[in-house]
């Protein structure tokens, strides 16, 4: 029995949770061959997004048709990373081995790169851009190197920030100098990066977390809870009131971590009571101003209809009320849709809610969300093709 069926063995039926649903999706094809590795949606232009994969093109489709809009070869290997430039989406930043590209994507197909950057010793594993031209690249030596693209020229090197593979990095946008980063060492850090120091780190894989983790117990210790992906979702997210970012694990679980109260000086934290992730999934902490804990973080795993394997990307929804959703894809071929800010709530047992279970087929590679005439999920797997799923 493989690794992902002993857990999917292991992990007891939901009550509140319907079985996973198989839907057909629509197929954008426009990728050569191999897997699409990532994708994004534009923001400014609803319906439009852009992927890259591992034959080294950018496409980009208008979901209001199924023909690809734009291809441009921009690299002769994979691609593992692509953002839009915040404020002009007629610019896009793709990562291709160690080095970074820009493309202005009103020069057509036949568009060059602008500009190319080499301050990455190893392989990149996800860029990201701020609002103010800040651009970071995490890579496979566990470093991040932070880039002035309006002066063009290496701002900032994070040494060492992982001691092994540095798989995701973000900029939170209402800190414009912190970002946060992921490994495979385990450990959520965020830095400010202007000093080049540690603001606060979580090591999921620390025994204290272990233990206080449910998924640890059945079917998912053998794979360590690895970050594999981070989502930090648009300031302002259901009415302001949470400040979070999203972390996918490979342990199978997906935490949803408070993020101003994890960067708050420790002294204004005051003691913390003891977790409680096995019976509610949340770890409460107390403020020290009040009686009552708050809610800083919650853990969504197999027992609540989770994923049995590991969990390759996060997105907060760009549908519906913004953010109100959280979608997560794994190596168990699912993509889950999860109303993750109940778990947020001062209501009495109001726990966080899986809301849609999706059979994908094959592994996720990435996904983002959308909106046009309908709310729309795009899924990148291990094939060429581009797929969308209708929710709800």
């Amino acid at each position: 029995m493989s690794e992902t069926e002993s857990a999917a063995a292991a992990a007891p039926p939901s009550p509140t949770t319907a079985a996973a649903t198989e839907r057909k999706p629509r197929r954008l094809r426009g990728h050569k061959k191999g897997a699409v590795t990532c994708c994004v949606a534009s923001s400014a232009r609803p319906g439009v997004v852009a992927s890259a994969g591992e034959d080294g093109c950018i496409c980009w489709f208008d979901l209001r048709t199924n023909d690809v809009l734009l291809t441009i070869e921009a690299a002769n290997k994979p691609i593992s990373s692509i953002c839009f430039k915040p404020g002009n989406e007629d610019f896009v930043y793709a990562s291709a081995g160690n080095e970074i590209f820009s493309f202005d994507v009103r020069m057509g197909p036949q568009s060059k790169p602008l500009q190319t950057y080499n301050y990455n010793r190893d392989e990149i594993n996800q860029i990201a851009v701020s609002s103010k031209g800040f651009l970071a690249a995490a890579d496979d030596s566990g470093d991040v190197k932070i880039v002035n693209t309006i002066q063009k020229c290496l701002y900032k090197r994070l040494r060492e920030a992982h001691t092994s593979i540095c798989s995701s990095v973000q900029f939170i946008p209402w800190r414009p100098w912190t970002a946060i980063t992921g490994g495979l060492d385990s450990k959520l850090s965020a830095w400010d990066f202007s000093k080049g120091r540690t603001l606060f780190s979580i090591d999921y894989g620390s025994p204290e977390l272990q233990n206080g983790s449910s998924s640890g117990s059945a079917g998912q210790c053998f794979n360590p809870a690895f970050v594999h992906s981070i989502a930090v979702p648009e300031e302002g997210i259901l009415g302001g009131l949470y400040k979070v970012c999203a972390v996918a694990r490979g342990d199978g679980a997906v935490d949803v971590v408070d993020l101003e109260y994890e960067l708050a000086p420790a002294k204004s934290k005051g003691p913390r009571a003891a977790t409680s992730t096995m019976s509610s999934k949340r770890t409460e902490l107390g403020d020290g101003s009040s009686n009552q804990s708050q809610v800083k973080r919650i853990h969504l795993d197999y027992t609540m209809g989770g994923h049995t394997a590991a969990v390759s990307c996060v997105a907060f929804s760009a549908f519906g009320e913004k953010g109100k959703f959280l979608v997560s894809g794994g190596n168990d071929a699912s993509v889950k849709i999860w109303d993750w800010s109940r778990g947020f709530s001062s209501e009495t047992n109001s726990n966080a809610e899986l809301v849609l279970d999706i059979d994908v087929k094959k592994k996720v590679n990435w996904l983002c969300t959308t909106t046009t005439d309908s709310d729309n999920l795009i899924v990148c797997d291990t094939s060429k093709v581009v797929k969308v799923y209708n929710f709800p």
